[in-house]
């Protein structure tokens, strides 16, 4: 089971499914949305969903015709996103609460990257300055 929930708790999720794929997506709205230069994400099937706090906190953007990006309107934090009428939803892995040890599968719409991110390019652990 997959379990996730947004930054200050007032919102969360269960999914009785396993998790199958990651994927970073590049395209220019996940990373504005996220403020970063991909938004990692899962599928899972929508009858396999199901919020157990804070459905009441939700908000919402539309940020193509159909696909829906769900929000905690407390602090922000984007827990998902649908397209209503496709038999899954799009899980965002940064609040899973579920521990993560698979690796991502995939890049899709590299096309639209950021210029400065180059995903093959290594970096130290942390660098002088940064805390």
């Amino acid at each position: 089971m997959l379990t996730g929930s947004c930054l200050c708790g007032a919102v969360a999720y269960e999914a009785d499914a396993p998790l199958e794929r990651i994927v970073h997506c590049h395209c220019q709205t996940c990373r504005k949305t996220h403020g970063s230069a991909f938004s990692s994400v899962t599928a899972v099937p929508r009858e396999k969903f199901r919020w157990t706090r804070g459905q009441d906190r939700l908000g919402a953007t539309e940020s193509s015709p159909g696909k829906f990006r769900r929000f905690c309107t407390q602090c922000g934090s984007h827990v998902m996103a649908e397209r209503v009428a496709q038999p899954v939803v799009l899980l965002r892995l940064g609040c899973l609460d579920t521990p993560v040890t698979d690796r991502p599968q995939i890049h899709i719409w590299r096309s639209d990257a950021a210029p400065w991110y180059d995903p093959k390019q290594q970096f130290p652990e942390k660098p002088e300055g940064l805390t």
